[in-house]
């Protein structure tokens, strides 16, 4: 992949052969194995957009996505949970400089929960925290944990405990994204010094640094469709070996010497290639706005989020399409394309990229008002 840089291409080379041998136990467990943990941590997967004065790597966001899709190839759960570490790592860039080493800095992985589900009350140096919040991605490899809270004076913030104060619920019985782990979770009365709250409202970074000023919505809608793209690319990838080595039953003519076969093939890599270009074309362009000290315009953004959008879509048809070619093979739970099928039916509910963000977006090209904060 051309926005792949070199250092990450060869990181992503050393830790694939452990993440798909493992991949299959993550779907087991319903959580990473602790091996995929330790090769991701290793060569930086789970840090790829924390700030450099905070002990980051200095990666674009475009690099940072075509690494956590790459990933996503050798297996999706491992591809997300690199994901939502690394956009959860944006954080740091809106704490004081040694709250942040010591928090996100010196983590594994970090994750949690933006939305403002939790309840809190003030003190004279912090909050009490106590809520329940869904979907909590990759936890159980997580030294530290965000979570949205709403305060009594109505303020909403979030929130940065250790995962010792975070109790685990596992309600992660799902069709796919298994190996993700995204369990709920609680904190019940725990304190939070001031140092460790964001207000969700008008927080200003703390660093200068480029990454800390690109949008943190933007960043994360196209985070998950990195995933959904690195998802798609290994379904059509085994479905080209599949077809070049199968035969239809009760022919000898091999499935890829079929026109329709030839035809699904092609009109899906295209749109695959055109829908990826968009999404990390939109994204570098924003961060060149960023590098030269000005905000992403709400267009730059709107951009990038209907392209991570659209990488969704494409994505999830590519795996349908993909299943329906490979016939038999793919219905056994054994079969990578019935994972990527599974994966693909479960990215694309994520409101990030959800089907019905089109109608957000389309109110701004229709020059109607929208709701652009979380855009």
């Amino acid at each position: 992949m051309k926005w792949l840089s070199s250092d990450l291409l060869d990181a992503t080379t050393r830790v694939a052969p452990a993440i798909r041998t493992l991949a299959e136990t993550g779907e087991e467990e319903r959580s990473l194995p602790q091996g995929i943990v330790d090769a991701l941590s290793d060569e930086g997967f789970f840090t790829l957009l924390l700030p450099p004065d905070v002990g980051g790597k200095g990666h674009s966001p475009s690099a940072s996505l075509a690494a956590m899709s790459a990933i996503a190839f050798a297996d999706g759960a491992t591809g997300w949970c690199s994901m939502i570490s690394s956009t959860t790592c944006l954080l740091a860039g809106f704490l004081e400089s040694e709250t942040a080493k010591t928090t996100f800095g010196a983590a594994t992985a970090v994750g949690g929960v933006f939305a403002p589900n939790g309840k809190g009350r003030r003190t004279e140096d912090g909050v009490v925290v106590s809520g329940r919040w869904q979907w909590g991605s990759g936890l159980r490899h997580c030294d530290w944990v965000v979570a949205g809270v709403v305060l009594d004076d109505g303020d909403r913030v979030t929130v940065v405990v250790p995962q010792s104060e975070v109790e685990i619920v596992d309600t992660w019985q799902t069709v796919g994204m298994r190996g993700t782990g995204s369990v709920d979770f609680t904190i019940n009365d725990a304190f939070v010094p001031t140092e460790r709250i964001i207000s969700q409202i008008g927080a200003k970074p703390t660093t200068d640094d480029p990454i800390a000023h690109f949008p943190n919505f933007s960043i994360l809608g196209a985070g998950v469709a990195a995933v959904a793209l690195g998802i798609a690319e290994r379904a059509w990838s085994e479905t080209v070996t599949l077809v070049n080595e199968r035969s239809p039953q009760f022919s000898s003519r091999l499935l890829s010497q079929q026109a329709s076969v030839q035809s699904a093939i092609a009109r899906s890599r295209t749109r695959l290639d055109a829908a990826a270009n968009e999404l990390l074309s939109s994204v570098e362009a924003a961060y060149q706005v960023v590098l030269e000290g000005k905000k992403a315009s709400v267009d730059e953004r709107v951009r990038i989020r209907g392209a991570a959008a659209l990488v969704a879509e494409e994505s999830s048809a590519t795996a349908q399409e993909m299943f329906r070619l490979a016939g038999g093979a793919a219905v056994y739970d054994t079969s990578i394309l019935g994972r990527c099928l599974r994966n693909l039916s479960v990215i694309p509910q994520h409101i990030m990229v959800a089907p019905r963000l089109f109608e957000t977006l389309g109110r701004h090209h229709l020059g109607l008002e929208f709701e652009s904060s979380m855009i």
